[in-house]
């Protein structure tokens, strides 16, 4: 949800790279419908593996409990946001996260990425 927010929210001023620890087989269909919910589609994204490649090349890491599982490199900047898990829960659940998610990336996008003529 996070990587679908930052992509819709900050367009191409942001270059989006999403990946877990342990990924499911598939998106959870409850994260589908809630973010279908806002005009978001992310149907056709499949979970990624993290790789060392993909924390090297960003400049900001933005976790949510992979604790050691997530390489670590001098120099970047990494967030752990404190979320509930929505795996196994159904669209009723995921909404709050998903609004909580909305509410961390733009904060971060204000950070990293303002919309042209503000400051951060």
């Amino acid at each position: 949800m996070a990587a679908a927010w930052l992509s819709h929210l900050a367009g191409d001023r942001v270059e989006v790279r999403s990946a877990g620890s342990a990924p499911a087989d598939q998106v959870n269909p409850a994260v589908v419908e809630a973010m279908r919910e806002v005009g978001i589609d992310i149907s056709a994204q499949i979970p990624k593996v993290l790789t060392v490649d993909a924390v090297r090349e960003s400049d900001v890491c933005v976790t949510m409990g992979c604790g050691d599982a997530c390489p670590v490199f001098p120099g970047k900047r990494y967030l752990d946001w404190q979320l509930t898990d929505p795996a196994g829960r159904g669209v009723e659940a995921v909404r709050p996260i998903r609004d909580r998610i909305r509410t961390l990336v733009e904060g971060l996008i204000a950070e990293i990425a303002p919309p042209p003529g503000t400051s951060a």
